[in-house]
């Protein structure tokens, strides 16, 4: 598998805890399905979930390291947003593939029960930025390459290498542009959230 041609309906603003799309093997096989965005361990006492899940120490911390070895998945998106804090303000940012085709975030997924409900649930994997996001961030979603997707679901590949996947993404192939900050609410879900914007009052204009 190389590509992510998978029909799905058009998110514009996805926000933890809300639904996002994964393609992995549920159970059932390989196939997509909407998990809950913050990984809940399934040993977990109070239900909470975990956005993002540091790749350096994946292997380390045990709300992790089941998921990791046993529990990877791919996340489609078509980009991500980031903030740059300029004083007490903070202009949003939308970045995206330049040829803005959709790619997958590095994802793990685990299921969580209680007496009264059953959650499945996705973290994001994360490393260090690249030049061009760390003006806005030092960490960044660990982007996969398309012909490591296999690599990545293949429940035999072993750790070291996986680990090797889980690099910054070349600056070089991607781009940024700021965007309103309607995008600061998960209510707000259109196609106007990754709309390019001039750089609001009081924040230094983009330099992407």
């Amino acid at each position: 598998m190389t590509t992510l041609d998978l029909p799905f309906e058009a998110r514009y603003n996805i926000a933890p805890s809300q639904s996002v799309l994964c393609l992995g093997d549920f159970g059932r096989g390989r196939e997509a399905r909407l998990l809950t965005w913050g990984l809940i361990p399934s040993w977990s006492t109070d239900g909470k979930g975990f956005i993002n899940a540091r790749a350096e120490t994946l292997e380390e911390r045990p709300s992790f390291s089941e998921s990791f070895r046993l529990r990877r998945c791919l996340i489609p998106a078509d980009g991500f947003f980031e903030w740059r804090s300029v004083g007490r303000s903070k202009q949003p940012h939308y970045l995206q593939l330049t040829d803005e085709s959709t790619f997958a975030f590095a994802g793990i997924w685990d299921q969580w029960r209680n007496a009264e409900s059953s959650i499945t649930s996705c973290g994001i994997i994360t490393t260090a930025a690249n030049d061009l996001v760390k003006i806005l961030h030092d960490r960044m979603p660990a982007i996969l390459k398309p012909d490591t997707y296999d690599v990545w679901l293949d429940s035999k590949t072993d750790p070291a290498v996986l680990k090797t996947l889980l690099t910054p993404f070349p600056a070089s192939k991607m781009k940024s542009h700021p965007v309103g900050r309607a995008v600061n609410s998960p209510e707000n879900d259109s196609e106007e959230m990754i709309e390019r914007v001039d750089a609001e009052v009081g924040i230094i204009p983009s330099l992407f």
